[in-house]
C-alpha cells in the first residue's frame, strides 16, 4: 500500500506529508532488510553444497552444475550435463576438484546422480515441491559461464508447467521461474526461502527473459532413488502430456471422485498407448488401475516396468460424462 493511500486512510484526503528527504522510509528499509537476509542466508546455508560439473574433453566438453545431498558425495545433476560420460570432474565450493562417477542417468526426466569419490561433503538439505505456491520467493546457485557459486533470486512464476527437455522427451509437473538462469546453471538447486532445495534448474526459453524452469524434487527425489538403486529407471508410458489441475467441487461431487485434484491432458502422442485407447486433449485422468490419480507425479509413480504389457483402467473426466478407458502401457 503506498503512502499516499494510507494517509488517505488514516486522515481523509488532507494534504499528504512528504517524508523527509534525508533518508529512506523505515518501512521500505525494513523490507529490503528482510528481504536481503532471506537470500544470504540461503545462499550461505547452500553454496558450499553446489559443485561445477565438467565432462567429457575437446569440443565435446560441457559444463554445468550440481547439488550434494549426501554426505558420501552422492549429487543431483542434469541428464544433458553428463550425457555420454562415465566419469565427471567435480568442482567443490571450497575449490577443490575430485573425480565423479555417473551412477546413473534417465533421460526423460533429465535428470542424473553423480557420486564424487570421498566423504564429509557439505550437502543439501531436501524440500517438498507439492508445497510450493505461486509467488513463493525461490533462489537459484549454479555456475552460469562457468562463474562459479553466482546467486540469482526470484519468484515461483507458475506450477505444474510441461516441457520439451533438450533430450525431446516431454517433463510434466516443472516449476516455473524468474530467477535469472543461464547456460552452466543446468543441474544445479532452485531453493526456497528456508534453504531447502525444491527444484533442479534444468532450462530457460532463449529469446524470452525471465521464463526458467526446474524440475520438482518430488520428482527428482523419485528418479535418484531408482537410479542409485538400479542405475536406470525403468518405466511404461501412456504417451501423453499433462499438469496437475484442481477439480471443480461441482463436478467432484457429481462424479463421486474423492480427490481434489487430477491430471489434465494437454498432448497426446499420435500411435501411443493412450492415443490408441482414445484419450483425448483436454480429458481430466481422475484414476488409474482404481487407484487415485491427484497429479502428475501420482500418474509417475503408478506407472512401473511391471505395468508394462498389461490393460490397466485408465479413469477419465470429459465434458459432462466419466468414462473409463482401457490403454495397454508400453514399457519406455
Amino acid at each position: 500500500m503506498s503512502r499516499f493511500w494510507q494517509h488517505f486512510i488514516s486522515n481523509g484526503a488532507g494534504p499528504v506529508q512528504e517524508p523527509d528527504p534525508s533518508g529512506p522510509d523505515p518501512r521500505e528499509r525494513e523490507a529490503l532488510d528482510a528481504y536481503s537476509s532471506v537470500v544470504v542466508r540461503v545462499a550461505e546455508l547452500l553454496r558450499p553444497a553446489v559443485v561445477n560439473l565438467r565432462s567429457g574433453r575437446g569440443r565435446r566438453e560441457g559444463s554445468g552444475s550440481g547439488i550434494l545431498f549426501t554426505p558420501d558425495g552422492f549429487l543431483l545433476t542434469n541428464h544433458h550435463v553428463v550425457r555420454g560420460s562415465e566419469r565427471v570432474r567435480v568442482r567443490l565450493g571450497d575449490g577443490r576438484e575430485v573425480d565423479g562417477r555417473v551412477v546413473g542417468n534417465d533421460p526423460w526426466s533429465d535428470l542424473a546422480v553423480v557420486q564424487a569419490d570421498g566423504g564429509g561433503f557439505p550437502h543439501a538439505t531436501l524440500g517438498d515441491s507439492a508445497k510450493l505456491r505461486v509467488g513463493q520467493l525461490v533462489v537459484a546457485i549454479g555456475s552460469p559461464f562457468g562463474f562459479e557459486s553466482t546467486v540469482t533470486a526470484g519468484v515461483v512464476s507458475a506450477l505444474g508447467r510441461t516441457l520439451r527437455s533438450i533430450t525431446g522427451h516431454l517433463v510434466d509437473n516443472v516449476i516455473q521461474t524468474d530467477a535469472a538462469l543461464n547456460p552452466g546453471n543446468s543441474g544445479g538447486p532452485l531453493v526456497d526461502s528456508r534453504g531447502h532445495v525444491i527444484g533442479i534448474n534444468t532450462a530457460i526459453i532463449a529469446p524470452a527473459q525471465g521464463i526458467c524452469f526446474a524440475i520438482g524434487i518430488d520428482t527428482a527425489v523419485w528418479v535418484a532413488t531408482r537410479l542409485m538403486r538400479d542405475g536406470r529407471v525403468r518405466r511404461s508410458r501412456l504417451g501423453l502430456g499433462g499438469q496437475t489441475v484442481p477439480i471443480d467441487t461441482r463436478r467432484r461431487r457429481f462424479h463421486a471422485v474423492p480427490q481434489s485434484s487430477g491430471v489434465l491432458v494437454l498432448e497426446v502422442m499420435p500411435d501411443g498407448p493412450a492415443a490408441r485407447a482414445d484419450l483425448q486433449k483436454g480429458d481430466l485422468i481422475v484414476a488409474f488401475d482404481n487407484e487415485p490419480v491427484t497429479g502428475v507425479d501420482d500418474l509417475h509413480r503408478a506407472l512401473t516396468a511391471e505395468r508394462a504389457g498389461r490393460i490397466v483402467p485408465l479413469t477419465i473426466l470429459r465434458r459432462t460424462e466419466k468414462l473409463t478407458l482401457t490403454p495397454t502401457p508400453e514399457e519406455a
